[in-house]
């Protein structure tokens, strides 16, 4: 890049074609959000019938091409400003220059070069001659070394800084120059298919810009605040809280892992955060799976065992699974949950269910997933929902479906009070009954986690009051909460435990709950509680033991009309009536079970 373009060069015009691109990534994000909260909600709780389906299909397409536009409006806007903040620090140092020289009576040229004035050196009757150099770029120990010497014997003072400040000019002109050709093919792939259809490829290759910008703006992004590090959800609200529009976008577009990751900040934000890193990886993954070659057909075979015949793999599936086989299964787990996110997403509307917040989202490993139905910082009756032993990423849609019922009965007695049911998957889980959850490991390392979550949703809330919050554990997710209570102050009002092994504590007063809110439900045939009731040899679960079932731990134990260990949030029940009046602050109304002497008393 010359020098008279550098110095015509205007910063603010790409920040404002940057702000453009916000401008229109915020209409294509308010249009999306009006498709699928108001119509299509609207759509599928007044409508029936192939009609309004096809209508909803169609309308689900183009929201998600509004997604598509949001995602690639963002990071063109902080690609526009990235170069922009590159260019115009170049153009700093380039006018640095000229004013430094100008000062010491040299001239910048229009080609870059610097015409230095006559002059002599101290002690020297002759004058010398003044002249013109060009400056280089990258110099070396040596070459400057050389220039310095060079500086040293020219006859003429000026020569030395005449070099110094051509130098600098060629260096401001290489920066500019470098910074054009870094960010015009990140800008260049910023254009999707001809077609009317988001794909799987499509999100994919957005993943693919976003890394290209993040990896060109890397001097803009580390020049904005960044998050506290290991800061509360207190002190992560005040980093988003502080940061200007622009910033605020930047982040989103090239960190949407981050941002949607920070308890404390508005959960419209941490959705539409979580919602394009679980579109991208979606992408990303279905086209590993679909690079995957399918297992054989001819899976099974019989072969001779004795008098009677036995089945096994064929020799061609055992090659295929041997190489293929777990990471198949790993990308059809992840890819199921994620469809099970999207599917709830989509049943917005279905008996006035209210919209989704992906408040959470990791494909890694087991996978991670946070989902809430309704906005909980407008919400006067939150409950986060604990899932237990075996819960995972590709499992998430059953879970997700008992908050949804646990909302339907909540709302339904709340008085009008706004209501939010969060399903938290937000740790590892332990895998298998037998080898992982007896130990306590896994709730001990989840349950800070929790913690915070909750501490974030005081951070985050924007109600006229304090939300009444009530934390319900299942099976192992009752073990985290308590280990979340005794490791820290466990930012709830009520508790709900079913079918519980052990919280870790002895007594539902050491609960951080006020006294008589710590709730229980066991239902008959259920095998768990009996496995924290008759002792855990062999593992690592310290202290005194009382489940929550036993009439010692003082809990409340509530009516349980169904069976086993599964069926709490069964439609229709007393045990999921008991749940919604809990979390819709209806003490009162709750179903006991009567004393264990009650009916020895009466006889």
């Amino acid at each position: 890049m010359d020098l008279v373009t550098l110095r015509a060069f205007k910063p603010s015009e790409y920040e404002g074609a940057a702000d453009a691109y916000r401008t229109t990534g915020d209409m294509a994000s308010a249009a999306k959000d009006t498709i699928d909260n108001q119509i299509c909600a609207g759509i599928r709780n007044q409508l029936e019938g192939e009609a309004a389906a096809a209508a909803t299909r169609e309308l689900q397409e183009l929201s998600k091409n509004f997604h598509y536009v949001q995602t690639e409006c963002g990071l063109a806007s902080t690609a526009l400003n990235g170069f922009a903040f590159d260019m115009a620090a170049a153009k700093q140092r380039l006018e640095a220059a000229i004013e430094d020289a100008h000062a010491d009576h040299c001239t910048v040229n229009a080609n870059g070069s610097v015409t230095y004035p006559a002059g002599k050196r101290p002690g020297e009757e002759k004058t010398a001659d003044g002249g013109t150099v060009t400056g280089s770029t990258g110099g070396s120990p040596t070459s400057d070394a050389l220039e310095r010497q060079a500086a040293n014997i020219h006859p003429n003072p000026h020569y030395g800084r005449a070099m110094s400040y051509a130098n600098r000019v060629a260096d401001a002109l290489k920066e500019a120059t470098d910074a054009d050709e870094k960010w015009a093919p990140k800008l260049r792939a910023l254009k999707a298919d001809d077609d009317l259809k988001v794909s799987k490829r499509d999100w994919a290759d957005a993943q693919s810009d976003m890394g290209g910008v993040r990896e060109a703006g890397k001097s803009y992004l580390d020049s904005l605040p960044e998050p506290p590090k290991d800061g509360s959800p207190k002190d992560n609200a005040s980093w988003w809280n502080g940061l200007s529009p622009e910033e605020q976008a930047a982040w989103l577009s090239l960190r949407p892992d981050t941002v949607g990751a920070l308890d404390g900040l508005p959960s419209p934000v941490r959705d539409e955060a979580n919602r394009v890193v679980l579109s991208e990886k979606q992408g990303e993954l279905q086209l590993e799976l679909d690079s995957i070659p399918k297992p054989p057909a001819n899976e099974w075979t019989w072969i001779p065992a004795g008098q009677l015949p036995s089945k096994v793999h064929t020799d061609e599936w055992m090659a295929w699974y041997n190489k293929y086989g777990d990471r198949y299964e790993q990308l059809n787990k992840s890819l199921n949950g994620m469809q099970s996110i999207q599917e709830r997403f989509d049943s917005t509307g279905v008996k006035n269910l209210p919209e989704a917040y992906l408040l959470g989202f990791d494909a890694e490993g087991n996978g991670r997933a946070i989902v809430a139905n309704g906005n909980p910082d407008t919400a006067d009756h939150q409950a986060v929902y604990v899932p237990g032993t075996t819960s995972n990423l590709g499992g998430i849609g059953g879970d997700i479906n008992r908050m949804v019922n646990v909302w339907t009965v909540a709302n339904d007695s709340a008085d009008g009070k706004s209501v939010s049911t969060i399903t938290w998957l937000g740790y590892d889980a332990p895998q298998n009954i037998v080898k992982d959850s007896p130990f306590s490991h896994y709730a001990n390392d989840g349950a800070p986690a929790f913690n915070q979550f909750l501490d974030g949703l005081d951070a985050s809330h924007t109600g006229d009051s304090d939300p009444h919050r009530t934390a319900i554990g299942h099976s192992y997710g009752t073990t985290l909460i308590g280990s979340a209570a005794r490791q820290g102050d466990l930012n709830a009002d009520d508790v709900i435990f079913a079918g519980s092994p052990g919280v870790q504590v002895p007594k539902a007063e050491q609960l951080d709950v006020p006294t008589g809110h710590v709730w229980n439900q066991e239902a008959d045939g259920d095998p768990v509680p009996d496995i924290g009731r008759y002792g855990h040899g062999g593992t690592d679960w310290d202290g005194p033991w009382t489940i929550p079932s036993d009439e010692r731990f003082g809990a409340n134990q509530m009516t349980t009309d169904t069976e086993g260990h599964s069926d709490y949030w069964k439609e229709g029940t007393d045990s999921l009536w008991n749940q919604g009046q809990v979390v819709a602050g209806n003490s009162d109304e709750v179903k006991l079970k009567p004393p264990p002497n009650y009916w020895a008393h009466v006889k």
